[in-house]
């Protein structure tokens, strides 16, 4: 097939090479993945409009090689809106704002099959107005843990204040969102879910865990709080994974939570599913949470004599912050 050209949001986007084959379980094309996001527009720039993205790049299509770009490279059109982001390490970098579906497309052209999204708005870079719960489900761990383990979530978060908006990984996890007041920065965020993953831990340590280690947490569900240290991208609401199934990270209503099949929701089945029932995170711009009661409890964990939980290897030795080293490997170090 020929290149396409579309009119998007007042701009005309190129798909190249519109009918190679992106997932294959379906033989769904380039083209059918830019259809898919205009068809569930309004959802998707709810859900990550105006905010800086790292792109996940796909060139051949899911199950290809694949690489993360941060950077938008040379020779992008003029009309397209980025912002200066910087890594850990204080490396600065263009990255592309999602400022209407034009861009959109003009990333899936480029091979991007799902946008990880920054926790702030391009326009206000130093608070986040985004709190991330992501539970993991360890090894073992099936729907029905991972089930009660998001309604434990969900009553915490609601007993604190706030309103948590859920959406499968598109993998095998369900994600937590809470938007913010724009008043913390990232470390503040950070300490919020360290505080909130712990509390969760106190109430059901039978199922739910804070441990950074991976020989520490069982059977149970990680609450990975460092989903949201500083400069942390998150695998957005509505894009599609990397699978051949074209499978989606899709928002779900908490009613559904019992009868959710997160296999069933892919590129050809959700339009249809937002068109029949709407956007289950319609509402979650309209009331930004406060994190006091959050921040209280972590100071309270601190005045404890808690220290802080371990960070990514990636980032700088903090503050209180214990050992980087597996609780296994220090006792045979304290043994030898």
């Amino acid at each position: 097939m020929p290149d396409v050209a579309l009119e998007i949001a007042g701009q005309t986007v190129r798909i190249s090479s519109s009918d190679k084959v992106f997932f294959k379980a379906r033989n769904e094309t380039k083209l059918d993945l830019v259809r898919y996001y205009l068809a569930i527009g309004e959802p998707l720039l709810r859900a990550i409009g105006g905010r800086p993205v790292l792109m996940e790049r796909y060139p051949d299509g899911a199950g290809g090689k694949s690489f993360f770009q941060k950077r938008v490279p040379k020779g992008a059109p003029d009309w397209l809106e980025t912002t200066t982001v910087s890594t850990v390490n204080g490396t600065e970098s263009d990255a592309l704002v999602v400022r209407d579906l034009a861009h959109v497309a003009w990333a899936v052209n480029m091979g991007c099959l799902g946008f990880h999204g920054w926790p702030t708005l391009a326009d206000d870079q130093a608070h986040a107005d985004e709190l991330r719960i992501d539970l993991d489900p360890m090894p073992g761990v099936g729907p029905i843990m991972l089930r009660d383990a998001a309604r434990e979530a969900r009553a915490l978060a609601i007993e604190l204040g706030l309103t948590p908006f859920a959406k499968t990984t598109g993998q095998r996890g369900i994600h937590l969102y809470v938007r913010l007041e724009r008043r913390w920065d990232p470390y503040e965020v950070r300490a919020a879910a360290v505080a909130f993953a712990r509390e969760l831990e106190r109430r059901r340590p039978d199922l739910l865990t804070a441990a950074w280690w991976k020989e520490e947490r069982g059977t149970r569900v990680f609450v990975d709080y460092n989903q949201n240290a500083p400069h942390k991208t998150v695998f957005a609401a509505w894009g599609a994974r990397a699978v051949a199934s074209a499978q989606v990270s899709t928002p779900f209503a908490w009613d559904e939570l019992d009868d959710l099949d997160p296999g069933s929701f892919t590129i050809a089945t959700v339009p249809a599913r937002v068109a029949a029932n709407g956007d289950p995170w319609a509402a979650i711009g309209d009331r930004a949470c406060s994190l006091e009661p959050l921040l209280a409890l972590s100071a309270r964990d601190m005045e404890a004599g808690m220290m802080d939980a371990p960070w990514p290897p990636v980032y700088p030795k903090m503050p209180n912050e214990p050992p980087r080293v597996a609780p296994s490997r220090a006792r045979k170090a304290d043994e030898g």
